[in-house]
Formats: C-alpha cells, structure tokens, sequence
C-alpha cells in the first residue's frame, strides 16, 4: 500500500467540488465471467459515465483486469473464456452477433500494463490504425491524424523532429504516452487501461495521471489500478472488487473517505489486500 489513508482521502475530498459527468457510456448487467469451469466474475452489474474516470481497483486476482477485458471483448481472444450478461454501449448490446469484435475494439481502446509499441517508426505506430480502418483519405490527412494523436498525449513537442524513428527507442514513459496516442488515433469512444503506470517511474506516472484527467474531457476511460492514491487522484467513480464480486461502487470521495461495506475499508486502509 503507498502512502497513507489520510493522503488520498484528501485528494478524494478535493473532487467534492467538481462537476461531475453523470451521462452513462457502459451499462453492464449481470456479468459472469467463466474460464472453462472456473468462474472468475459473479454478476456484476454497473454504469459508467461518459468524459469521466472510473477506477477499479482490489487486490490481485480479484477480477478487475478480467472484467475490464469484457468491455472490449478481449475475452474472446481466450478459447476457454465464457462471458454471460449484457453490456450496452450507447444503448447497443456489444455481444450481438451483428457486433464485430475488430470494429468494437476501434470504439473502445485499450492500454496494456506495460508499455507494446509496434516494431515501427513512431509516426507508424499512430498511423497503423487510421490505415487499416481507412480514416484517412491521404498523406497530408494521415500526417493531421498523427499529429493530432500526439499532442492529445503530450507527445508531439518531443518527438515531432523525429517522427521516423522507432517507437521502442522512446523512454518507458514516452512509450507508454505513444500507446495512449496509437489507441487515440483511431477515435475511440471509451479508453481502458490496465494499471499503464505499474511500469514506470514516478515523474512518467504523474505525466501519465496529468495526461488522462486532460483526456477524461473527451473520452469515458476506465482504469485498474492497484495504487489508493492514484485512484483517488484521477477517478471520478470508483469500483472495489473482491473475489470476482463487485463488492462496492461509486463517487471516488465517497469511496474512500465514506465506504459502505467494512470490507472496502478494510482495503483502502490497507489492513488486507
């Protein structure tokens, strides 16, 4: 557990005074998650809103990264994953077999744990998904999109005279920011991401958690994260899971400075986890 309970209380208390979006993005009712014959997520029902950050977090295995994976239907790629419930997006069921699973995943970004830029030049790493969805007509619109998808992540001023360059030659933090740009490029709707900063130093951290309050603005991003402070700092919503159960969810500040289940408290205050 880093830091204290009194550090993150502080910043949960200090959203109190934000407007925060109520419109829902994701609706997800009655989620169960089986592998093979295990079952990994019971019935797990929320919203999350639209232009805001919603956290989840619990400790290892819970579940989070797991029901993460179902909003974008990454589970299908696991041949003994089985996901039963609904998930609506704008009010459309993601499951229906009318839905194709590549087209989702344009809506719905994904940034991994650990930083996965492609083998490519930096400026082929934003370009990919503009190509192979044709969301470009040319040249001189693709470099618009590359550009555009850099400064979103903070990016372009420092890579803008070195665009030819690999991606993989970038810091670990200035990789992870490329990632974020690839997933913007293509303009999703919702944006996941998998604990981004577990792998990076605290000064790429605070970039990145600077970087997603900038881009809550446009976007309904969800995050699993294992760290209190950076759920507090970052997450209008929070969600604690534990055991693959949705055990509590709701305003981040009152989450962590008025839980209703004692085993939420118990875990933001670190005596398990």
């Amino acid at each position: 557990m880093d830091g204290n309970v009194e550090d993150f209380t502080e910043t949960a208390r200090s959203k109190q005074a934000q407007n925060m979006p109520e419109m829902t993005k994701v609706e997800c009712r009655n989620i169960d998650v089986f592998y093979g014959e295990k079952q990994a997520i019971f019935d797990i029902s929320l919203d999350i809103p639209d232009r805001a950050v919603t956290a989840f977090i619990g400790p290892s295995g819970c579940g989070k990264s797991t029901f993460l994976r179902c909003i974008n239907r990454m589970n299908d790629t696991i041949e003994s994953a089985r996901v039963t419930g609904q998930i609506f997006m704008d009010g459309a069921d993601i499951n229906d077999h009318s839905i194709d699973p590549v087209l989702l995943r344009s809506r719905v970004g994904m940034v991994f744990q650990k930083p996965n830029p492609f083998p490519k030049s930096i400026y082929d790493n934003i370009a990919y998904g503009p190509r192979i969805h044709g969301l470009a007509s040319g040249k001189q619109e693709l470099d618009e999109v590359v550009e555009s998808a850099l400064r979103k992540a903070g990016l372009w001023d420092e890579v803008k005279d070195r665009l030819l360059a690999p991606g993989t030659g970038l810091s670990g933090g200035q990789q992870q920011r490329l990632c974020i740009a690839r997933a913007i490029a293509v303009s999703p709707e919702v944006i996941l991401m998998d604990e981004p900063c577990s792998a990076l130093d605290p000064i790429a951290t605070a970039r990145i958690e600077e970087l997603i309050d900038e881009l809550r603005e446009r976007y309904c991003i969800v995050i699993v994260t294992h760290s209190m402070q950076q759920a507090a700092r970052v997450s209008q919503k929070t969600a604690f899971f534990h055991l693959g159960k949705l055990v509590e969810y709701g305003d981040t500040e009152r989450i962590f400075t008025n839980p209703e289940d004692s085993r939420t408290q118990d875990y933001i205050t670190g005596r398990f986890g």
